[in-house]
């Protein structure tokens, strides 16, 4: 199963994150993870929401460049190496990772969040491994 998270495309300066999240807050949606890349002139805000919808929604009415895209959340035990299995297991299976970010927890699990080149081949691949994904629902609602 996929999940929503909202890529927002912000100038690289002063205020422009605080922004983002000020929007957030004032629409009551919850920021369960967070990645952020930047180039000189701008940053790609990647971001799993309670309300990935309405943020979106919202991030928009407020001059943002906001789009959703679908990721896989997964799994991993706290075990040596874990990380490396599900990157074997998917290379094997010809998938390429194009980016990943840990997604917090609750409990002593850890959890990542990754998109690759051919999503709906990753997503069987794991499903028919010995990872867990999270569902939409445990994910948008980790740190309610």
């Amino acid at each position: 199963m996929f999940i929503k998270q909202i890529t927002v495309f912000i100038e690289n300066r002063t205020g422009r994150l605080e922004q983002v999240t000020q929007v957030l807050k004032d629409n009551d949606i919850n920021i369960v993870s967070i990645s952020l890349a930047d180039t000189s002139d701008y940053g790609l805000l990647r971001l799993i929401l309670s309300n990935p919808e309405k943020a979106a929604t919202v991030l928009k009415e407020n001059g943002f460049s906001a789009m959703i895209t679908d990721v896989i959340a997964v799994k991993l035990t706290q075990h040596v190496g874990k990380l490396g299995e599900l990157l074997f297991i998917l290379s094997s299976a010809g998938v390429n990772v194009e980016y990943m970010y840990g997604l917090t927890s609750g409990d002593e699990n850890a959890s990542i969040v990754l998109k690759t080149n051919d999503q709906k081949k990753a997503l069987a691949t794991i499903t028919e491994s010995a990872f867990t994904l999270l569902s939409t629902e445990e994910t948008y609602k980790m740190n309610d």
